[in-house]
């Protein structure tokens, strides 16, 4: 799978405030996609098929869970955002066999898939069986404090796999290879001009070159591997990209600091240098995996 280039929503108004809901479609129309090179290029290192009961940790609205899905794989998802879990039960009911029934039910899930809001007890996979492989897609180490979360998550996480699983962890790629950290710049630019000055979980910080192996030996895991994919994020327009960037969460403490509007329009003003003839936006990125067992 390759991204795509989605068109802006005709009359939408750029410049307003978005509601979670539209957040959230924002995420799963336009910008989950461009996360789909990595989700594709793990699990064919995992071989992931028949045989793999997944627990996707910040599933969000359902993309990694529907590519593994289609390899045969039985999945569960866990995420915080009830909008975008929302928006996986509409995606993926009923042809793909969702199973919502809570983990502490008598009836265990016969189905091949499951989605539980973060919290919610896990104690094997949709199936009936532990998981062999536990995946966190949400990339980490571009901003403040975002994988503060996800440490107690994976020591809640292990318990429920087998002895030896496979647990991997995502993050972006170092700075001078990824044309969107150029962009995400605007972020902190405008998140300092809080009065007072104030750094906040979520502020937008340059990748480290071992964030993901230091989320490991927090989280207890053994690194075995590691792999860097391509995942170039491509819009049909500035407006597109706009609300795409704006969907991840990085730009919310600039918004709280300024307004959307500015956040918007300064956005907009940095991804000219990645404006094509056509209109289109095209930034090169790369991204990283961490492969660890338990």
């Amino acid at each position: 799978m390759t991204p795509t280039l989605v068109r802006n929503q005709p009359g939408a108004d750029a410049s307003a405030p978005a509601d979670a809901g539209t957040r959230a479609r924002d995420w799963a129309e336009i910008q989950e996609r461009m996360l789909a090179p990595l989700y594709e290029a793990v699990y064919d290192r995992m071989e992931v098929g028949a045989a793999t009961r997944m627990l996707s940790l910040g599933c969000g609205s359902g993309l990694a869970m529907l590519v593994a899905a289609a390899r045969g794989a039985h999945v569960t998802g866990v995420d915080s955002d009830r909008e975008r879990l929302a928006l996986a039960r509409t995606r993926l009911l009923p042809d793909a066999g969702w199973d919502d029934t809570p983990a502490h039910s008598p009836h265990p899930a016969r189905r091949r898939a499951r989605l539980l809001q973060d919290g919610d007890p896990a104690p094997a996979g949709a199936d009936g069986s532990p998981y062999n492989l536990i995946t966190v897609f949400e990339p980490i180490g571009c901003a403040a404090g975002d994988s503060e979360g996800l440490v107690p998550a994976l020591r809640s996480a292990v318990p429920l796999a087998v002895r030896g699983a496979t647990v991997v962890l995502t993050g972006w790629g170092p700075p001078e290879r990824c044309a969107t950290a150029a962009v995400l710049q605007v972020a902190a630019r405008l998140a300092d001009t809080a009065r007072p000055p104030r750094t906040e979980p979520g502020r937008w910080r340059p990748t480290l070159r071992d964030d993901l192996e230091d989320v490991a030996a927090r989280a207890g895991l053994k690194p075995d591997g590691s792999g860097r994919v391509s995942c170039p994020f491509g819009y049909a327009d500035v407006g597109s990209a706009v609300r795409g960037l704006l969907s991840t969460g990085l730009f919310d403490a600039a918004v709280r600091a300024t307004d959307r509007s500015q956040v918007e329009k300064e956005v907009a003003e940095a991804l000219h240098p990645y404006q094509r003839e056509d209109g289109t936006v095209w930034m090169p990125n790369v991204f990283r995996y961490l492969v660890c067992v338990t």
